[in-house]
């Protein structure tokens, strides 16, 4: 009976619709040596930023933030899919997403994810929009704040 649950399709995202009238940005692909495409290594950022990455199945993502002077901390994501609000795999995304982060400049600093993390919800094929939002905790204990947030059409990992 475990062999048959663990096979059948997620259907979570079945019913889901991708709005039209939001920006939705594509995950960019790594390849297999997890390299980033020349268009982001040699792109010249100037503001904050974030990139999502397409890791090696769907539902599997990296990510690359570039900020400013920010504290020493760390930052980690949150994930909720757009059209109900739904927070994608809580249990385990701030975890499995956190970066250490320290930039007393003023000049834009890149920090980002050095293995994959999962979003669980949905299935390969069924893509659905969500909403990544970048959080920071102070290494001092101080209050936890969102810093940056951009929404990405995603697919969750096949079980």
């Amino acid at each position: 009976m475990f062999f048959i649950e663990q096979g059948r399709p997620d259907e979570w995202a079945n019913n889901l619709q991708i709005p039209t009238n939001i920006q939705l940005n594509e995950p960019v692909d790594l390849d297999f040596g997890k390299n980033k495409p020349d268009s982001i290594t040699n792109r010249a950022v100037k503001q904050t930023d974030f990139q999502l990455y397409n890791s090696f199945q769907p539902g599997l993502y990296e990510f690359d933030f570039w900020t400013n002077k920010i504290e020493s901390g760390t930052i980690y994501l949150k994930a909720f899919e757009i059209t109900q609000e739904y927070a994608l795999s809580t249990d385990r995304l701030p975890m499995t997403s956190l970066v250490k982060v320290y930039n007393p400049t003023d000049s834009i600093k890149k920090f980002g994810t050095t293995s994959h993390f999962t979003i669980y919800e949905g299935d390969w094929g069924q893509p659905y929009a969500a909403r990544f939002e970048i959080w920071f905790k102070p290494g001092n204990g101080g209050q936890e704040r969102k810093l940056f947030s951009k929404n990405y059409k995603i697919e969750g990992w096949m079980r």
